[in-house]
């Protein structure tokens, strides 16, 4: 067995090389281990289940909003192969995602807090952003590479240890704390930036993306410290997202129709 911890090593070197991936955008290079066909067909399945299990509008107060803005940001992502559904759900949840393949909700609860069309393209930038950079596969990913490592050191290093199960359990929070959700935040800050860059080029006014982290902040509400969180906290996300601003501009300016805020949201 002790000869086997290197050759581990190796292996996973030499998968993580030959899995890696460049992000449109942000151009951050990942790990995948799960194919695309493998991420989208996981993102339809578990989209087809919430629309079966939520509330959908109909109301095209709501409806048609989102789906006007959101016809632009996927012209902006440039994913012609994604199939794109845009739905709204009837929840006070303030929350909006977008699954692998372009499968977009947003819930009536957000709608405050986007306001208007350039909230909501900031929104959903950032929800596109997560799915065209595959973050859902690099979770699954990380999640793969971590266990097997564990399971490594759980079979070798610490196989004849009498305090095994206790240093496994602190191996276990380590890497959550120390791995795992660091990982996460970086991720979030990866679809900010990209999200901003996407509403930019479909001719929204990328101003309006740090005010929507105001407006969370405002909500308030119960939350954990950052260190355990898998979000970066909202002032840290609205600076982030000013300091991206000239970026952002710049492919704003470029933009061949400029919609500004667009229209308020019905709130």
């Amino acid at each position: 067995m002790k000869n086997s911890f290197p050759i581990i090593i190796l292996t996973l070197l030499s998968i993580n090389l030959t899995a890696c991936m460049t992000a449109p955008i942000s151009g951050k290079k990942s790990m995948n281990f799960i194919t695309e066909g493998q991420e989208r067909k996981m993102g339809e399945d578990a989209y087809a289940e919430v629309m079966t299990k939520e509330k959908i509008m109909t109301d095209a107060r709501y409806v048609e909003p989102i789906r006007r803005t959101g016809l632009r940001i996927a012209g902006a992502a440039n994913r012609p192969d994604f199939k794109w559904e845009f739905n709204v759900i009837d929840s006070e949840t303030m929350n909006a995602f977008c699954l692998p393949g372009g499968k977009i909700a947003f819930y009536r609860g957000i709608f405050p807090i986007a306001l208007n069309e350039a909230g909501a393209a900031a929104i959903m930038g950032h929800e596109v952003g997560h799915a065209i950079a595959r973050h859902g596969a690099q979770r699954i990913s990380m999640n793969m590479a971590m266990v097997g490592g564990l399971s490594v050191l759980q079979g070798t290093l610490l196989k004849d240890n009498p305090k095994k199960d206790n240093l496994m359990a602190l191996l276990g929070m380590g890497s959550q704390v120390g791995v795992a959700l660091p990982f996460s935040r970086s991720n979030e800050n990866e679809a900010d930036e990209i999200g901003i860059i996407l509403m930019a080029r479909a001719g929204y006014d990328p101003s309006e993306a740090p005010l929507i982290w105001e407006r969370f902040e405002k909500v308030g509400g119960g939350k954990p410290p950052e260190l355990l969180s898998t979000h970066p906290s909202e002032g840290k996300r609205r600076d982030h997202l000013r300091e991206l601003m000239t970026r952002a501009m710049e492919e704003y300016n470029k933009a061949p129709v400029k919609y500004g805020k667009g229209e308020n949201l019905p709130i």
